[in-house]
C-alpha cells in the first residue's frame, strides 16, 4: 500500500548559501524523526524563490556553487509543494512553519492550508486531501490546545547556551528579531527576553527588531538603564542571512554592531542561525499537529 503521509517544512527561505545550512539542518532534524516520511521544503517568499530561479538558470552561478541543493535552486511555493505532493497520492500532509512569529507569513500559509483542506467533491472519495495539519511557529500561535506562553518558556530553554555563551564573556545578551509593520509582534518578543532574564538572571538579556517595536534605540536605553558596556549580538532568526550578516553585524554606520559601538559599547557577535538550535522544538511541533489532525507519521 503506498504511504499517502507527507511533511511539508514551510519556509522564509534565503538568498545567503552559507544560510542554507540553518535551514537544511532543520530539514535533517525531521528527517531523522520521521525517516520513513517523506520531507519536502518549501519558501514562503516570492521574491526569495525568484531569485533562486534565475540562479538555477545561470550556468555561471552554479560553476561557482556547486554544492546548492536541486531542491533548493528549483524551489517551489506553498501551493506547488502541497499539489505536487498530492498529485504523487501523499493526500494526508502536515505543513510545519519555520517562521518564529505567528504574522503575515503565517496568517498566509494558514489561510492556504485551511482553503485547502476545506475543498469538497461530489463523490467525497474524490477529494484532493483526507487531511491537512498545520503546525506553529517557535513562539505559539493562537490555540486552545497549546498556551504560547509554554512554547517561549520552551524556545528560552533551548536557547541556554546563548545565555551560557554571553555569561562566559561577561556581556549582555542581545538578540535582533525581524519584527513586521503591520503585525503586533513586538510583545511575544518581550515576553521570550523576560523568560531569558527568568531563566538565567546572571546574564542580561534585551531583545530588538529590525521593522519594528522593540527598536534598537530601545534596547540601547535598556543597556544603559542597566549600565552595561559589554554586548553580545546574536539573530534571533531562523537563519543568519541578510539581516544577520548586514543589519546586525555590517560595516555600514548604521548597522547595530556599528552604532552600538558609537555609543561607547565593547560589541562582539554570535552570528548564527538559530535553526540548528531550535530544530527539534519544530519536530515536537509537527509531532503535535499530526496528532490533531490523525496523521501518522513514520
Amino acid at each position: 500500500m503506498q504511504q499517502s503521509e507527507a511533511i511539508v517544512l514551510a519556509m522564509f527561505g534565503t538568498t545567503v548559501e552559507s544560510a542554507l545550512q540553518d535551514l537544511l539542518a532543520i530539514q535533517a532534524t525531521v528527517k531523522e524523526a520521521y525517516p520513513k516520511t517523506p520531507v519536502t521544503i518549501t519558501f514562503t517568499s516570492n521574491q526569495i524563490r525568484r531569485i533562486w530561479h534565475q540562479r538555477a538558470a545561470d550556468p555561471h552561478y552554479l560553476a561557482q556553487h556547486p554544492g546548492i541543493p536541486e531542491e533548493i535552486l528549483h524551489i517551489q511555493g506553498i501551493l506547488a509543494t502541497i499539489a505536487n505532493l498530492q498529485d504523487q497520492g501523499y493526500v494526508r500532509q502536515v505543513v510545519q512553519p519555520t517562521h518564529i512569529v505567528p504574522a503575515e507569513e503565517f496568517h498566509d500559509l494558514a489561510s492556504y492550508v485551511r482553503g485547502l483542506g476545506s475543498i469538497q467533491t461530489m463523490k467525497p472519495r474524490w477529494r484532493p486531501f483526507q487531511t491537512i495539519g498545520l503546525g506553529r511557529p517557535l513562539l505559539g500561535a493562537y490555540s486552545l490546545k497549546h498556551a504560547y506562553a509554554d512554547d517561549i518558556r520552551i524556545a528560552a530553554q533551548t536557547l541556554a547556551s546563548d545565555a551560557e555563551l554571553a555569561r562566559s564573556r561577561d556581556a549582555a545578551l542581545v538578540y535582533m528579531g525581524h519584527g513586521n509593520h503591520y503585525f503586533p509582534s513586538g510583545g511575544l518578543y518581550l515576553e521570550f527576553a523576560a523568560r531569558m532574564r527568568e531563566l538565567y538572571p546572571d546574564v542580561l538579556t534585551l531583545i530588538g527588531t529590525v521593522e519594528s517595536f522593540p527598536t534598537l534605540d530601545e534596547v540601547m536605553e535598556s543597556l544603559h538603564q542597566h549600565q552595561v558596556r559589554r554586548v553580545l549580538l546574536k539573530p534571533f532568526l531562523i537563519v543568519a542571512g541578510d539581516h544577520a550578516v548586514n543589519d546586525l553585524v555590517g560595516d555600514e554606520e548604521d548597522s547595530w554592531q556599528s552604532t552600538l559601538r558609537r555609543e561607547g559599547f565593547e560589541v562582539m557577535a554570535e552570528v548564527r542561525g538559530l535553526g540548528p538550535q531550535v530544530a527539534s522544538i519544530f519536530v515536537a511541533h509537527v509531532a503535535e499537529a499530526a496528532a490533531e489532525a490523525g496523521v501518522e507519521l513514520r
